[in-house]
């Protein structure tokens, strides 16, 4: 038997760290330890479906909570399903003891007290989760309101840029060299910035 775990973060602002601790300290071999940072949303996972085909019956999965396996009800409950009744193998989830697949085989009551606390879990998983996107999108109406914006500001252009930009482009014009890098000192700004607002800015005219 070899015991494996995943660990899953779906927002770039997320740490695995958490996740990657826990399993350290239930003593997983690093090299068995499977890990996703991008999103899920379509459960399109590389590690995730590098491990399922690695996962053998009797072996043990171990996750740090119930939704590390899917981003909702039927998808947290299908998943199990696979890694249980397919695959043959267990599941064992840190933040919920109760969710320990290895003690439950031999127990009819057992089984079905597993069974009941995981559909629990991954209806309150799922909500939770809907909650969260329902109180952002409302703190950003609220915010919108109030005239807060968001995203990158939108770069003004100065007369320093404007006179760089004319210098630069009559430069051309006659045939004369004068490198870009000189206009962008006239305005005042570094290179790269010039150049990305100069290519806006003649596409914009």
């Amino acid at each position: 038997m070899t015991t494996y775990a995943y660990a899953r973060v779906s927002a770039r602002d997320q740490h695995l760290a958490r996740q990657l601790n826990a399993f350290s300290e239930y003593g997983i071999d690093k090299k068995h330890i499977y890990a996703d940072k991008k999103s899920g949303k379509d459960f399109e996972r590389k590690a995730y479906e590098r491990l399922l085909k690695k996962l053998k019956h009797g072996d043990l999965l171990v996750i740090k909570s119930i939704d590390r396996l899917g981003r909702n009800y039927e998808q947290i409950i299908s998943e199990w399903s696979k890694i249980i009744n397919t695959l043959g193998a267990n599941i064992l989830v840190l933040d919920m003891p109760l969710l320990d697949t290895r003690t439950k085989t031999d127990s009819l009551i057992g089984k079905f007290i597993s069974d009941i606390v995981l559909q629990v879990l991954s209806f309150v998983a799922e909500n939770e989760r809907a909650n969260i996107k329902a109180r952002q999108a409302e703190g950003i109406k609220a915010a919108k309101i109030k005239g807060i914006r968001f995203g990158r500001p939108k770069f003004v252009y100065t007369d320093e840029f404007l006179s760089a930009v004319s210098v630069y482009e009559t430069a051309k014009l006659n045939g004369e060299k004068f490198a870009m890098r000189s206009a962008a000192a006239l305005a005042g700004m570094k290179l790269s910035a010039f150049h990305y607002h100069y290519r806006n800015y003649i596409a914009s005219r």
